[in-house]
């Protein structure tokens, strides 16, 4: 059985679909593509926009089954999918989960396929603030996937632990002089991640492969750093996808940062207003705010976007792809991609300085800023050219 991963909801889920698909995203430990491979023992490809097909290519078969890319998978769900017989499509509440078809590029429509009815329970990824608020369900189900009938690497006797048979240290991993608290949600140290001296963390949390917590930091959540994250302050349920920093003082919490992300030291985000009342974020596909029904939501940035030092968000802030916020006060709380500025004004960051400034810290890590990546992002700034004002 070929397997397709497809977006169903991908403008629900900007600015991070903008540069990868939905099945793309970190939640939990793994993203949902790696959560279907591990499930399904298969490698995966996608449906997604025409300009990721480079990054992210499509495979098909002559028996596809093709699976909504924003649903966790569970050992129930993947069964009745891989029953599923061609034509048959498997449907929850009227949310398409998956169906067999020999043609996955032909237009989709259940009124033409055999609707059966799921009964099981998941997680499914339909909003950006979903990322979060449902993060600590999704790393405890990528948590017990990933550490089932293995052993985890030996706690050092210098950490103070609570719950150690919640916690499970990869190859490599190291932790030196910290406070690990399991009792309120298991904590996953990835292959060669560290935790630096002093740090205090109540779980869960996921710290993947090559990822740092610096001295000192404080983390509760749940919270997950992608691989080779470094993180720095203090956390409360956040989640970097990968590659991106918050390395410094300052807090961030009920958050989403994609990768290549970076936030200077002591920038501070707002996640609860003053007021006490429900937050708004941007919508990109209603082109205006709407209701997250959320009391603390803080701040979703895009990939490659940063921040200077010092740099204040406001509860329910949006910044796009490739956007650089610097400056005393509050900027407004949509930014879009390649702007350049802050609270005083933006203009627009240029394609070739911002391409300039990418190169330089994927290099830094190993990571070649390569054609594909640049003509993703050189769409990207076309596609959000109508929210610049420069």
């Amino acid at each position: 059985m070929n397997i397709i991963l497809k977006d169903f909801n991908s403008d629900n889920l900007l600015p991070f679909t903008f540069t990868r698909p939905v099945a793309g995203i970190r939640v939990g430990i793994l993203t949902i593509a790696e959560k279907w491979e591990r499930y399904l023992k298969a490698t995966v490809s996608y449906q997604t926009k025409d300009y990721l097909a480079a990054k992210f290519s499509l495979k098909v078969g002559e028996n596809n089954l093709v699976v909504n890319g924003g649903i966790l998978p569970t050992a129930v769900l993947v069964n009745q999918l891989l029953a599923l017989q061609s034509n048959e499509v498997l449907v929850k509440n009227s949310l398409v989960i998956g169906y067999v078809t020999n043609d996955p590029l032909k237009d989709f429509s259940v009124a033409d396929l055999n609707v059966i009815e799921s009964n099981a329970e998941f997680i499914s990824i339909t909003t950006t603030w979903d990322i979060f608020s449902k993060n600590a369900e999704a790393l405890q189900q990528d948590f017990d996937l990933l550490t089932k009938d293995r052993k985890s690497q030996p706690i050092p006797s210098n950490n103070t632990v609570i719950n150690p048979e919640n916690v499970f240290l990869e190859e490599g991993a190291q932790v030196s002089c910290s406070i690990l608290n399991a009792s309120t949600g298991p904590i996953y140290v990835g292959k060669n991640a560290e935790i630096m001296e002093g740090c205090i963390i109540r779980g869960g949390l996921a710290l993947c492969d090559n990822a740092v917590l610096k001295m000192g930091a404080k983390i509760y959540g749940a919270a997950t750093f992608g691989p080779f994250c470094k993180v720095g302050g203090e956390v409360n349920n956040a989640v970097l996808f990968a590659y991106s920093n918050k390395g410094h003082e300052g807090f961030l919490g009920n958050s989403v940062l994609g990768e290549w992300c970076n936030l200077g030291a002591d920038t501070n985000t707002s996640n609860l207003k003053n007021n006490y009342a429900p937050v708004k974020l941007w919508d990109y596909k209603k082109e205006g705010f709407v209701q997250t029904g959320l009391q603390f939501c803080g701040l979703m940035m895009g990939d490659h976007s940063k921040a200077g030092i010092n740099t204040m968000f406001n509860t329910g802030t949006v910044v796009g792809v490739s956007a650089n916020v610097f400056g005393t006060g509050f900027p407004r709380n949509f930014v879009p991609s390649y702007s350049w500025g802050g609270a005083s004004g933006f203009t627009t960051y240029r394609t070739n300085k911002a391409f300039e400034t990418a190169k330089a810290m994927m290099g830094r890590r190993g990571v070649e800023f390569d054609q594909i990546e640049q003509d993703i992002l050189e769409t990207v700034f076309e596609l959000t050219q109508k929210w610049r004002k420069s």
